[in-house]
């Protein structure tokens, strides 16, 4: 049962933010790469989602500072008000350079926003319901993100491109207005100025969260290769429709976040991160030896439940690792973590599967190794810092 006391309408308003600020940009996505092509950029569809996540990973370190400096609230609206913006310019764009600017310039809003709102949420909420707490937060995002895109294709498809990028905006909008109503919780906050952005080596990377940090990199890199591979994945099998394996991805994962992060919180951080690493590995050798629908659609559903654990368990285990004046700087590094470890999945899975059926053992027999890989860390790991573990 939910404690009310703990959580409180500053928990909810941030999750409803956090919902329509993940809905606002993932809205768009399925659209752009049609809408990039009407600009004469078919062949930089490509670049549509890596300039991205490139953007959002290199301001990681800029938005952990000034979440420890300047305040959470801030940094999620600004998250938020980058998202606003750049939807209202995508209409008016009328150049393949511009477009790619613009997708550069709203990766910055997954940068920040993210970062300022698992910081906040471990402000508000006790370590000891932390990963509950992570596993409610990741929900409201994962709705955002399962929704958009059905939202956004049904709004271009009955009144256009420009309206859906209105509708982007207006969402983005309504999560800064809810936003405003946030009461910060950074006590020592300083006035931002431009030295604040200095980043030092130390600003990097944060020591304390180095353990689930790796895990991240070696679980991620099996989500990098999952989003990349899934509908050739289908294909191979025979599923025509592209859209029933993410589906069965989303829905395993929703499913499970809440009982995963409630677990971890019992349980503990690496008992429940042990279990989905080993979940994450047999999901992926299953998928690498089916050679029918039913086994791609196990492994598919094996996997969305393991993610669906792991991530916010990670979230929780960072934030109970991190330094109590240092928080966005480990929440920055675990998100920097994941970045990495999607990216490098995306890249090496897609360049080993080389877009031929034959070398889909290889290519997830790799993700699973790199998941148990995870596991044997976790059971060799030894915390030198008192945390919830």
């Amino acid at each position: 049962m939910i404690n009310t006391k703990i959580y409180t309408p500053q928990f909810w308003l941030l999750c409803v933010s956090s919902l329509l600020f993940f809905a606002s940009f993932n809205m768009i996505i399925p659209e752009l790469p049609e809408y990039l092509t009407s600009l004469g950029g078919a062949q930089y569809k490509g670049l549509i989602i890596s300039l991205f996540t490139l953007t959002a990973m290199l301001s990681r370190p800029f938005s952990g500072k000034l979440a420890d400096k300047v305040g959470r609230v801030p940094v999620m609206m600004f998250g938020s008000t980058v998202c606003f913006i750049c939807s209202l310019i995508y209409p008016v764009l009328s150049a393949v350079s511009g477009f790619l600017l613009l997708r550069l310039v709203h990766g910055f809003s997954t940068g920040f926003t993210p970062t300022g709102q698992t910081a906040y949420l471990s402000d508000i909420i006790p370590p000891q319901r932390r990963g509950e707490a992570m596993g409610l937060l990741g929900t409201a995002g994962s709705l955002g993100m399962a929704s958009g895109p059905a939202i956004g294709g049904n709004i271009a498809n009955s009144f256009g491109l420009h309206t859906m990028f209105y509708c982007s905006s207006a969402f983005a909008l309504i999560s800064i207005v809810i936003l405003v109503g946030i009461k910060e919780t950074l006590h020592n906050r300083h006035r931002f100025h431009v030295s604040i952005l200095k980043v030092k080596r130390h600003d990097l990377f944060e020591p304390r969260v180095l353990a689930p940090c790796l895990v991240m990199v070696l679980s991620a890199y099996a989500y990098g290769a999952m989003f990349t591979l899934i509908p050739d994945l289908g294909a191979s099998v025979g599923i025509k429709n592209k859209g029933v394996l993410f589906t069965c991805l989303t829905v395993a994962s929703l499913l499970v976040r809440l009982v995963g992060g409630k677990a971890s919180d019992r349980w503990g951080r690496k008992p429940v991160l042990r279990v989905s690493t080993s979940m994450i590995a047999i999901a992926m050798f299953t998928i690498a030896m089916a050679d029918s629908v039913v086994l791609v659609i196990c492994g598919t559903l094996i996997y969305g439940f393991a993610q669906g654990a792991t991530s916010p368990t990670l979230l929780a285990w960072a934030t109970d690792l991190s330094d109590e004046h240092h928080k966005g700087r480990g929440v920055a590094s675990l998100y920097i973590c994941m970045e990495f470890g999607i990216g490098i999945g995306a890249v090496v899975s897609g360049t080993v599967y080389g877009d031929s059926p034959a070398n889909t053992f290889l290519t997830f027999m790799l993700c699973g190794l790199f998941a148990a890989l995870a596991f044997l860390y976790l059971t060799l790991y030894r915390p030198t810092v008192k945390a919830t573990s």
